[in-house]
């Protein structure tokens, strides 16, 4: 995926969505990961316990969206969109700030998605 644009990644997962739906995905679809994303959210899940399989290195897992009372800065409460992630990580290879700067990351390109754009090759 390093060596693919923006495009090319969203026609990639198009197909490995469509071989889903098709129940067709194979072996060779399925392994060579480096991270695994999970939508637990997908069946109501807030939050997990993730386990990360070798060869792999981290997983996370997605949880629902959720609107929930926070605080402005004036302290006042407004509704806000939460979605929870679980992290886990093969401490081997990763540590615990290196992971954290990573959903850090993640958790912005969420926020907001155009900042992706700076990404494009």
């Amino acid at each position: 995926v390093q060596d693919l644009n923006i495009f090319e990644i969203a026609q990639e997962l198009g197909r490995l969505q469509q071989l889903g739906l098709q129940n067709k995905l194979g072996e060779s679809e399925l392994s060579g990961g480096t991270i695994t994303i999970s939508n637990i959210g997908s069946i109501g899940g807030t939050y997990a316990s993730p386990v990360v399989l070798s060869p792999q290195v981290a997983i996370c897992a997605l949880g629902r969206l959720q609107t929930l009372p926070r605080f402005d800065k004036d302290g006042n409460v407004l509704a806000a969109t939460i979605m929870n992630t679980s992290w886990a990580a093969d401490h081997r290879i990763i540590d615990g700030a290196t992971m954290a700067r990573f959903s850090n990351k993640v958790k912005g390109y969420l926020e907001n998605p155009i900042s992706l754009v700076t990404m494009l090759k």
